[in-house]
C-alpha cells in the first residue's frame, strides 16, 4: 500500500506556513479546506444520488460526494491520513 495518494513522480508542493497549535495538546490545528468540483456523471448515478438524498435528509450532495470519494481513495490504497479520517468519519459519525 502506498504511503500517500500522489503518483510517485508527482512533485511535492512547497512547504506551507506552520499550523497554529491547539490550546490543549500542542498539536497543530488545520482549518478544513474545500474546493469546488464540477463533474459529469451518468444519469443513472445522478438519479440514484437524488433518490438517496430524498430518503436520507441528514445527508446532502456535498457530504455524499465527499464520502464516496474518500471511500474510493481509501479502498484503492490511498494512505493519506486526511483521506482515512474522512473515510472513517463517513462510516461512524452522524451529522
Amino acid at each position: 500500500m502506498e504511503k500517500d495518494c500522489a503518483h510517485p513522480s508527482a512533485a511535492h508542493p512547497p512547504a506551507a506556513e506552520p499550523l497554529p497549535l491547539g490550546a490543549d495538546d500542542g498539536v497543530p490545528v488545520a482549518a478544513p479546506v474545500s474546493i469546488s468540483l464540477e463533474a459529469e456523471v451518468p444519469e443513472v448515478l445522478f438519479d440514484g444520488m437524488r433518490q438517496f438524498l430524498e430518503h436520507h435528509p441528514q445527508w446532502d450532495q456535498y457530504r455524499l460526494i465527499s464520502s464516496a470519494l474518500a471511500g474510493f481513495l481509501f479502498q484503492n490504497g490511498c494512505g493519506d491520513q486526511g483521506v482515512t479520517q474522512h473515510y472513517l468519519n463517513g462510516l461512524f459519525l452522524r451529522p
